[in-house]
């Protein structure tokens, strides 16, 4: 292919150059800043300026906020809910796609178009708080984890894979004697799997950064998951998560926010390059193949 060395493309392909990157800097550089500042010595840091490179190199801010369990005891709790809130999640909407892909299931148009309702519509943040209240899962980690067990787009999506499968498949399995349930969990689950882990992904990433539904139903600061725990030091200026009796020469609130940024994010970046071809799979999942 010959490219056209012309004036006019050179200039559109400078500019084109230039503003990507400027995009690029404008992407990386709050991250440079961030781990930069966690890095430096607090009296540094109060001196002011923009830092993009620790000129005295410092671990007093990680000192501080790991000189006490709150942040460990946070991360537990986003663990958990993420592993626990994950598997339910999948539990959940596979029970619901298996019998809804089946087209002689009595009333399924009925059941799609009720999902369909509840992905346009929804009873509002006043009545979900009182319905979960009225169950009991206030101020409970299941209150993370139950209201939001299945999605209704992923649903629908996870359906329409499973009505993919070659019913000659399950029919086979019949014959040899499985029922309903061994079918899902022997051919059906089995050969899911790029789906399941599409969702699974799409479902633990949710389940990571969630904070609105711990700040709503949550009153206990004990179990608070990490997202939380990085508000209320970040927006909320709440700096004072170590230990008290540290030299307060120490305690900078700004690097102890960059600190806490830093390590709330770090989980997730490392999962995420190992999972991320599993993103674009769940973008081509449900779509028209010709």
């Amino acid at each position: 292919m010959v490219q056209d060395k012309t004036l006019s493309n050179r200039i559109v392909d400078l500019i084109n150059y230039m503003l990507l990157l400027i995009f690029g800097l404008a992407a990386v550089l709050p991250f440079f800043y961030v781990i930069a500042v966690s890095f430096t010595d607090p009296a540094e840091v109060a001196k002011g300026g923009l830092i993009l490179f620790p000129k005295k190199f410092s671990l007093a801010a990680y000192e501080y906020i790991f000189s006490t369990n709150v942040l460990l005891r946070s991360l537990g709790v986003s663990v958990y809910i993420t592993v626990v809130g994950t598997l339910i999640n999948l539990v959940f909407t596979s029970l619901m796609a298996y019998p809804l892909a089946k087209p002689h299931l009595r009333g399924r148009q009925v059941i799609l178009l009720g999902v369909l309702f509840t992905m346009l519509f929804s009873g509002g943040l006043i009545p979900t708080y009182f319905v979960v209240k009225a169950v009991g899962l206030t101020n409970t980690l299941w209150s993370l984890m139950i209201p939001g067990a299945i999605s209704g787009f992923n649903l629908i999506v996870l359906k329409n894979f499973f009505q993919s499968i070659p019913e000659g498949l399950e029919d086979s399995a019949k014959i040899d004697g499985c029922n309903d349930f061994g079918v899902l969990m022997r051919i059906v689950i089995p050969l899911s799997m790029p789906a399941m882990a599409t969702f699974a992904l799409f479902y633990a990433v949710g389940h990571w950064n969630t904070f609105f539904s711990a700040i709503i139903y949550i009153n206990d600061n004990k179990l608070w998951p990490v997202q939380v725990l990085l508000r209320e030091v970040v927006i909320m200026a709440q700096s004072r998560i170590g230990d008290t009796e540290m030299d307060e020469a120490l305690i900078q609130p700004l690097t102890i926010r960059m600190a806490v940024i830093v390590f709330a994010t770090l989980p997730i970046l490392v999962v995420y390059p190992f999972l991320q071809k599993h993103f674009a799979k769940g973008v081509l999942l449900g779509s028209i193949k010709g």
